[in-house]
Order: C-alpha cells, then structure tokens, then sequence
C-alpha cells in the first residue's frame, strides 16, 4: 500500500490518538487473564466452525428437512465468514481493534442465542449467516491483541498461546457436538457459547479498553466488497455442495465456478488499483508473508481434509460411532498443547524454517503411517500416529504464523492476519472438498477392480460365498449382499490410504516451499515473531 493509504493521525500526539505503538506490554497476571480471555473467544468462535458438523442429521430431523438440506446450517456460516475475515483490516482502521473485536464477540454471542431458538431452517440459517459474518474478525484481531500483550521477546510465547486454541478446536468440536447431540438437544451447541462469549468480552473489555488502535474514516470500496461477496460466496457454496450435486456434471457447480472465477478476477483488477481497497492485497510484495501465508494455507488445507477424512472413514468402515470416532482423534491435542509453549520459545533462538521442516517431516510420517491401516486396525494403532500428530500440529502453525507476520508495518498486522486467516480457511474448504471427493471416486474405482477378482469361478469367491450359505444359512441373494459390503468396506480403505498417502508426498513437498522464505535477519534477536510483535505494539 502506497504511502498516502497510511494512517492520517500517525504523527499525532500519544495522548491525543492513542497510537498502538504507545501502549506497553501487559505485565504479569494481566497479561496471563487477557491472553485466557481471547484464548477463550477464539475456541469459541473456531469451534463453532466445526461443532455443528456432526448434529445435522439431528438438526435436519428436529426441523423436519432433509439432511441435504440441512448442511446450509454449515455452509451459510462459511460464506459468511470467509466473506468478512479478508475485511478485518479495513473495518479495524475504521473501527478500531478493541472496539471491532468487542463488538465481533458480543454479536456472536447474540447470534448463537438465536441459533439455538431457531423455529425453523430458514430461520437458523439466517442467525448462521449473522453468526458467521461477526465472528470473522475474532479471529485475527485476537492474534493482534495477543502479540501485543507479550513484549518482543516473548512473541513467539503470545502466538503460541493463540495457536493451541485454533489447533485443538477443530478437532474438540465434532465430539463436543456428538456429545451434546447424544446427550442433550442440538441447540444446546449454540447456548454454550452464550455464558463462554460474555465472559471472554467482559475480561477484553477491562484489560484492553483502554489499549485502542489509531482509527480513521476511511471511503468505503463498495464495488470491491461487492466483488468479494460474490465469488467468495460462489466459492464457498461450490466448495460445499460439489460432491453432492456430482461437481462439474451439475449445471449449477458450473455457473458457481463460472461466476466464482469471473469475479475473482474482476475483484483482483479492482482492489490493485483501487486507492483504498478493502483487502489489502499489496501485501503480497511481501515475499516473507506470501511464503508463509500460502505455506500454512496449503499445509492447513491437507491436515484439515485428514482431519475430516479420518472420523468418516471410521464411522462408515470401521463401524465407530461419531463420539468414539471424536475420541480416537481426540488425543492429537496433547502433545499440541504440551510442546506449542516449547515451540514459541524455540523461536527466540532458532530459524523458523528449520522447525516448520521438522513439523512436516512428522505431517508425512504420519500420514505414512496411516497409509498402512486395514479394517482390522484396532484402537491402539489408530491413536499412535494421532499422538506423534500433535507434535507436528505444534510446530507448523506457530513458526510459519512468525513468518507471515514478520517485517509487517503496525498498521498492517490486523489485514496481513485477516489476510492470512482467509487463505488459511479456504484451503480448508478446499481440502475438506479435495479429500472428501477422492476418497469416494477412488473407493469407486477400487470397488470396480475388486469385483473383476471377486467373481464366480474364482476359487475364494465360492467359498465364501459357499460358506455363507451353508454354514451361515444366507440365501444366496443375502451372501451377495454381504459379499458386496465386504468388498465396499475394502474399497473405501484402500481408498483413505490412498489420500494419505498422497497427504504424505504433499508435505515432504512442503519442505522445500518454506524454505523460499527469508531468512530473519541478524538484528531481529526474536527472530519473525518478535518483528510480528513489534507491528503490534
């Protein structure tokens, strides 16, 4: 961004404006509450994201639709807000950060109220759009807020705090909503975040209301959120209905790619040249910030498609219920939330690209490892690699988050966060898509080569078939059907192995791509994160 898009009142006086630079670190147990308080909207709000997968046949029944219906619960929230996280800079500038992220929590809060006093579908996914609109900022804002609660040589500590929360908050929230729904009624995974919400702005609002960021009014890019809306939100909605309505064989996943592809590139033309766009997109000059930002973007999208793939491939194969399915991936948080305070210290001393290598190397283990299940794999040798994940979880986010955000003016960090955020939660979108829809294609490939060995006259197909029926007492209609459920079960195995393998190759590939980001320089003795920290002073 040119040097007239910078803020107006920026020479004013301290008193008189209140510039982010003039606020201190906070100190001692301040600090520690204040960093629980957006630790705790953050779980919240990403929660929320994932919570309500899992209770949509319930919903869907309780409301009387159709489960196909049922999923806009799911999709109105990510467009909207995939749509709002991009404008968390320019609405900072104009709001304020303390303000915005206040205002964010407390309508979210109000949101999630009406979501569970929803009467109808039409109404739910109304309060979904408001809900997810309003928590688009939380996210990035908080990140903001945090590094600037921490001094600099503490940062790589401040965005550790904040990663446990957006790492172990997907993976809590399909077995905290499979426990509510089985035990409860499915508003109740919108109520919990009434008393949560409150309380987390409360303890905001005392520890940083009087910590304000420089605001100025800025003209509003009307034709460029235009743009934004329309093909996020053409994106979005391909990206969630695609498998199905059979992708590019439906009329309507074509006119959405269509229009998604034509806006975007309307939206790129417009926002470059516009003096005062709405997303900051001149960030990308930035070669440590595009580096970092398309890194963690992709590497979220493949560990997010693994997170989705694993509790399905469970539940549909392996016979596991959607909270024993929660339980087995539940264990990916502890060494997540044991080794991230390590990681953030690590940073002060060591080269962020070399941890961010070391993560990788544990995602493609991992992900090797997983290659190697059948349906007999019991619990034990499903939980191994979900522990080992957590360490690699620890060691990619934090480190490439200090990437991103290094060398970032203080003006900018709130954009290059929300900016980054955006990236991030698409390739999640995206790779939920990409994972989900292989995985059924390849099941249906594999399923036409099993049965081309699967077949009378081969030797193993009789007997079994033979067994069936005269030691089980099938009718040979029923031995087929069982024969066929066994083959589908083989099938959609091999399947999943088949995605994490490939998952495997994608992050050894990603070792080499962090690696075109700069090295920190000598000066900056917290190395990325504490110039991060810096622009959020």
């Amino acid at each position: 961004m040119n040097a007239s898009a910078q803020p107006a009142n920026a020479g004013a006086s301290p008193q008189a404006s209140r510039p982010p630079g003039t606020h201190p670190p906070l100190e001692g147990a301040t600090r520690i509450i204040g960093s629980i308080a957006l630790s705790t909207a953050v779980f919240m709000n990403v929660l929320d994201t994932s919570i309500a997968n899992v209770s949509i046949p319930t919903i869907s029944g309780d409301l009387g639709v159709s489960t196909s219906q049922g999923t806009w619960v799911i999709t109105s929230f990510a467009v909207a807000n995939a749509i709002t996280v991009p404008l968390t800079g320019w609405l900072t500038q104009r709001f304020g950060q303390v303000r915005l992220f206040l205002i964010s929590t407390l309508l979210f809060v109000l949101a999630s109220w009406l979501c569970g006093f929803s009467p109808s579908l039409e109404a739910l996914i109304a309060f979904r759009v408001l809900q997810g609109a309003v928590a688009g900022p939380m996210i990035p804002l908080s990140q903001a807020l945090m590094l600037a609660s921490f001094p600099k040589s503490k940062a790589g500590m401040a965005l550790a705090v904040w990663s446990m929360t957006t790492l172990v908050a997907p993976v809590a929230g399909p077995l905290l909503g499979g426990w509510i729904s089985d035990n409860y009624t499915w508003p109740w995974i919108f109520y919990i975040n009434v008393p949560v919400g409150l309380l987390a702005a409360w303890i905001s609002w005392r520890i940083y209301g009087g910590r304000e960021s420089v605001t100025r009014k800025l003209p509003i890019d009307k034709v460029g959120l235009a743009l934004l809306v329309v093909w996020v939100g053409a994106l979005q909605i391909m990206l969630d209905k695609g498998k199905e309505l059979d992708w590019f064989a439906s009329p309507t996943i074509i006119a959405l790619a269509a229009t998604a592809f034509v806006a975007f590139v309307f939206f790129l033309i417009w926002e470059l040249t516009d003096a005062h766009p709405v997303v900051d997109l001149r960030l990308f000059k930035l070669r440590n910030f595009t580096v970092g930002a398309l890194t963690l973007a992709v590497a979220y999208g493949v560990f997010f498609g693994n997170v989705v793939l694993l509790p399905l491939w469970l539940q549909s194969n392996m016979g596991y219920t959607a909270t024993y399915a929660g339980l087995v991936t539940a264990p990916v948080g502890l060494l997540a939330i044991l080794l991230t305070p390590i990681v953030g210290k690590m940073l002060a001393t060591r080269d962020p690209r070399q941890i961010v290598t070391v993560a990788f190397l544990i995602f493609a283990l991992v992900c090797f490892m997983r290659s190697g299940f059948n349906t007999q794999t019991d619990v034990r040798t499903l939980m191994i690699p979900t522990i080992i994940q957590g360490a690699a979880m620890a060691a990619f986010f934090v480190p490439l988050t200090s990437i991103t955000l290094a060398s970032i003016e203080p003006w900018r960090i709130p954009a290059a966060s929300g900016l980054s955020n955006f990236l991030r939660l698409t390739a999640g979108a995206f790779g939920t898509s990409i994972a989900t829809t292989l995985w059924e294609n390849r099941a249906t490939m594999h399923h036409a080569q099993l049965t081309e060995a699967a077949k009378p006259g081969q030797q193993a197909f009789d007997h079994t078939l033979n067994t069936l029926q005269n030691g089980v007492g099938m009718t040979h209609q029923q031995a087929l059907s069982t024969v066929d459920a066994m083959i589908n079960g083989q099938a959609f195995t091999m399947s999943a192995l088949d995605v994490f393998y490939a998952s495997a190759i994608i992050f050894l590939a990603l070792t080499g791509l962090v690696w075109f980001a700069r090295p920190r320089s000598a000066k900056a003795g917290g190395g990325g994160a504490a110039e991060a920290a810096a622009g959020a002073h």
